[in-house]
């Protein structure tokens, strides 16, 4: 359907009333919006740039009320492309995206080309059981065909002969060029890309700061009824997992084929991967809870987390690791938690999260 310009009509507006044509509407609409100002701070752009503040607009994709509006919004509160800062490695002093002036940063007037993975998703296209990494152009341009090097495969190089354009559900090819802001849609194959990588190009190698998960407060083992199902219950899993939707723990040791443990922030992550499971891949997955509701990462290495078993500091304590053989401790509540913390937090350099690792290693058995 096209779409059709309206006049905006402000609050203050001697006709809103008429517009509206009832009083009692109108009566309260004004009394929401004194109500949404007396709860709610004002917008402020410099506090929405720093990610502190996020504003809250109200509408109807089912009606197609107030898109536009939303679309119009969204362009004058947008910012142009600002510099990136690069990873420093340091996990625990991450808060926001903000910039503190200490950080090395790639400016997005820079000529080389960089663009930063923020987004994965599975079956787009559901006939061809497609795989899209959205990287926004950080500096430089892009254009299909370009040459690029994967930071953390170690500037392993890619073509990105296949490169897309993206808006809502509609994809097209990129035939034009791609500037700092823009976003770009990259098909690949398993294991080439994730969340939080780096495509560059030019002779230095640069790998961007990462985005941290929220720390798992819900740990399950995903069981599969099914066995005759096998295969396509675990490509389902791994594109899920790929995707974000969930994270991943193993038991310690665990090269593959063990039951996967999925932890997830809340219940409705577990319901999704469910229903994505069913609808997508039509394969059935049952949970067996477990009890642990707290999580850490161990940033210290398996050494320092035997030794600290071995002298009986750790009780009542699970221990897994993360996909890139981390190790992850879980406790089965905050009192537990704290007392491992006071105990030995500082010699396992103990985190609520840990962030995709710079360059990757192969996972060795422990």
């Amino acid at each position: 359907k096209k779409a059709e310009e309206a006049a905006v009509v402000s609050l203050d507006d001697d006709r809103l009333e008429a517009l509206i044509g009832d009083g009692e509407l109108y009566a309260q609409l004004i009394d929401d919006v004194e109500m949404l100002d007396g709860l709610t701070d004002p917008l402020d752009l410099d506090r929405l740039k720093r990610g502190e503040q996020t504003p809250v607009l109200f509408g109807s994709a089912m009606t197609n009320f107030g898109v536009q509006l939303l679309l119009d919004t969204l362009m004058s509160l947008g910012s142009p492309p600002t510099p990136r800062a690069l990873d420093a490695g340091d996990e625990a002093g991450f808060t926001s995206g903000e910039l503190t002036g200490d950080e090395e940063t790639v400016e997005p007037t820079s000529e080389d080309f960089s663009g930063f993975v923020f987004k994965l998703q599975a079956n787009t296209d559901p006939k061809h059981r497609d795989r899209i990494a959205y990287v926004r152009v950080c500096s430089g341009r892009f254009e299909k065909g370009l040459k690029v090097k994967h930071s953390r495969l170690r500037g392993q190089q890619l073509t990105l002969a296949q490169a897309q354009t993206l808006l809502g559900a509609e994809r097209s090819t990129l035939d034009g060029t791609s500037y700092p802001g823009d976003v770009v849609g990259i098909p690949f194959s398993p294991g080439q890309m994730a969340i939080g990588d780096t495509l560059y190009t030019g002779s230095r190698r640069i790998s961007f700061a990462k985005i941290p998960s929220f720390s798992p407060e819900i740990f399950a083992r995903c069981i599969n009824p099914t066995p005759s199902k096998y295969k396509s219950f675990n490509k389902g899993i791994e594109q899920l997992l790929n995707e974000g939707a969930v994270q991943q723990l193993l038991e310690r040791g665990d090269t593959g084929g063990g039951v996967p443990i999925l932890a997830a922030v809340g219940p409705l992550q577990l319901e999704v991967v469910s229903s994505r499971l069913s609808s997508e891949y039509s394969v059935e997955v049952q949970y067996e809870m477990m009890p642990q509701t707290q999580a850490r990462w161990a940033m210290a290495g398996w050494e320092e987390v035997d030794a600290v078993l071995s002298e009986r500091k750790l009780l009542n304590v699970k221990t897994l690791e993360d996909v890139y053989g981390r190790p992850v401790l879980l406790f089965t509540s905050g009192w537990t938690l704290d007392n491992a913390v006071a105990e030995v937090g500082e010699r396992l350099q103990l985190r609520p999260y840990a962030l995709a690792p710079d360059v990757q290693e192969r996972r060795r058995k422990k």
